[in-house]
């Protein structure tokens, strides 16, 4: 059984009476287009078999080269943009201890990124850092050409080889590439790095569940088998459910749709937690580039309440009306800090002595999306028990499957890209490349 969990209640209001029944067909066929791969795209379709399909080799040799890494690092890099990091780092974030390099007798190596933008000074910090450190880097692209990941990359080989000799850095660095083409194919093949393929079939942004996100996580020190084994779970269930009263994917994607179809074209996906901060940035990835194409397509942004409550609760609740919330609920967290009392109570909070900031929390995002509602803000809940391998690997399969149906309600191919080649184009163009 899946502990993930979908509250559409505060939706009904927002939605035409007919609305669901007009649409309903359009929603079957969303679904079986996507189990039976026979909609647009279906070229990349691999991960819908992800879960299932991951050999135990493939686990053992993640484990092992995870392992191997960590003997003689301090520090592992993560070189990629888009879906070759940002699926690694959410689930990272969401389980390490939010201050670990502070933490006295770390063991487990620190996971950094590289190459996920073009920012001299942060690279050049990077640089700093490594001077001091013992490092491996694991360079991930299917081509080996995007040009923010290969800029990184071509200044980390060489500080690595400077650092370590070219025979040493050989061991440090690992590639994780197209099987068969590309450049940084060739360079692994010429340079005797170990390599990890991936699936031709599996684009970027839904490529967590290979060793674009298994390795670098495992590096971590995090258990990617119960990872996947979330997803397995989450898988069976969509598979097998599917009608809109037992399939929280389809409920999810439908009332997605509706509401856009009601005029809310942006979704403010928002989390009380705030180490779930990279994973709305994956969600806003997957989203963003799947959906957003051919003049469709609701904008998706993410917000940490109650901090950005502070800055965007205002317009949240008063501004224009053309945005919807999903709230992604942690329903336990892993400890417990009580409000103290105190004698001359002079912020006034003894009214909460003994209680956990936990509890606290949990009262203002009930009381948050209760204000929302009644500001005309429609408001869905993603709950899961706790923040762990298997339900961040049952939010990942349950976004992605949401994700393609939501393309598919909307006539297009969720699968493609094709505008993020205009802003390459241009800069190309204007660095003079031939």
């Amino acid at each position: 059984m899946i502990t993930t969990n979908l509250s559409t209640q505060y939706v009904q209001a927002f939605i035409a009476p007919n609305a669901v029944q007009i649409e309903l067909s359009n929603l079957d066929k969303a679904y079986h287009e996507l189990i039976s791969k026979t909609g647009k795209g279906n070229d990349f379709l691999g991960w819908l078999n992800l879960p299932e399909d991951i050999p135990l080799n493939l686990f053992a040799d993640l484990n092992h080269t995870a392992k191997q890494l960590a003997s003689f690092s301090e520090i592992i890099v993560v070189v990629g943009i888009g879906g070759s990091y940002l699926g690694a780092r959410a689930v990272i974030e969401a389980l390490q201890h939010p201050f670990k390099l502070l933490l006295p007798d770390e063991k487990k190596p620190f996971v950094l990124f590289a190459g996920n933008s073009m920012g001299e000074d942060y690279h050049k910090a990077l640089i700093d850092v490594l001077n001091g450190k013992d490092y491996s880097v694991i360079v991930i692209s299917k081509s080996g050409t995007t040009t923010e990941p290969a800029i990184a990359f071509r200044i980390l080989k060489e500080h690595c080889e400077k650092k370590y000799g070219k025979k040493d850095a050989q061991q440090r660095i690992i590639a994780i590439t197209d099987e068969k083409k590309g450049a940084l194919n060739k360079l692994a093949t010429e340079e005797n790095y170990k390599t990890f393929i991936i699936p031709d079939d599996v684009g970027g942004r839904y490529s967590v569940l290979t060793p674009v996100g298994l390795l670098p996580i495992a590096c971590a020190g995090f258990n990617i088998e119960k990872l996947v084994s979330g997803a397995k779970k989450m898988r069976k269930v969509l598979f097998q459910n599917s009608t809109l009263s037992n399939n929280i994917a389809m409920q999810y994607a439908f009332y997605r749709y509706l509401l856009y179809k009601a005029g809310k074209k942006i979704e403010l996906v928002v989390a009380y937690e705030p180490q779930l901060f990279f994973f709305i940035e994956w969600y806003k990835q997957l989203f963003g580039e799947s959906d957003g194409k051919d003049g469709k397509g609701i904008f998706p942004t993410g917000a940490i309440f109650s901090t950005d409550l502070h800055s965007l609760g205002q317009y949240i609740q008063e501004g224009e009306r053309h945005l919807f919330e999903t709230v992604l609920s942690v329903e336990k967290v892993a400890s417990h800090l009580y409000i103290p009392f105190d004698s001359n109570d002079l912020d006034g909070l003894n009214y909460l002595k003994q209680k956990t900031i936990h509890e606290i929390n949990l009262t203002a995002e009930e009381g948050t999306r209760l204000a929302h509602i009644s500001g005309d803000v429609p408001n869905m809940r993603i709950s899961i028990p706790e923040i762990s391998e298997e339900t961040l690997g049952e939010l990942i399969f349950f976004f992605e499957f949401s994700c393609s149906i939501s393309g598919y309600l909307l006539r297009i191919n969720p699968f493609d890209q094709p505008g993020v080649e205009a802003y390459k184009s241009n800069m190309f163009r204007l660095l003079g490349k031939k």
